[in-house]
């Protein structure tokens, strides 16, 4: 019986290049000329700490981060950013949150939204994620489309596909 999971993953080689780039244009901007910059990329704790000299570069470096994203092939829905706050050196920082997996919640809204479709496939919570499981591959495929016009503020991927 042909199957497909519905994941929200990020590849975190990709987003250290990303942010790679992000550091690299900091050091040639003349905006950020003499102002101390760094973006850092925590992958065990899925965080992006970002400090800078004043609130309009933070969201400048924001802006970079989500174009550079964009280029990577990314989708910047991945990047939940946290409020700005000031440190006591005068500094600003943010926090920026990488989304992997899907909450329940989410989860739950994706099974009640197949069902009501009336296609003839069986959508279950796997942990963080969503298989779905048909007689027809065309079924799948119809499926997935309509998943992806929706809009649950996550990047979704489809993996596993079984014939």
């Amino acid at each position: 019986m042909p199957s497909v999971d519905v994941v929200s993953t990020v590849d975190m080689q990709t987003l250290d290049n990303a942010i790679n780039n992000v550091t690299r244009e900091i050091s040639t901007r003349f905006d950020f000329k003499n102002v101390k910059s760094e973006v850092v990329l925590d992958q065990k704790e899925k965080n992006i700490h970002v400090s800078t000299g004043d609130e309009l570069k933070i969201k400048a470096v924001s802006e970079m981060l989500r174009a550079q994203c964009i280029r990577f092939k990314l989708d910047p829905k991945c990047l939940d950013f946290k409020d700005i706050e000031t440190t006591s050196s005068g500094t600003v920082k943010r926090d920026v949150r990488i989304k992997e997996g899907i909450p329940k919640e989410t989860c739950q809204k994706m099974v009640k939204y197949i069902k009501g479709l009336k296609i003839k496939v069986q959508p279950a919570v796997q942990d963080d994620q969503v298989r779905i499981t048909g007689k027809q591959i065309d079924d799948l495929q119809e499926i997935m489309r309509l998943l992806k016009e929706q809009d649950y503020d996550i990047p979704l991927q489809f993996v596993n596909m079984k014939r």
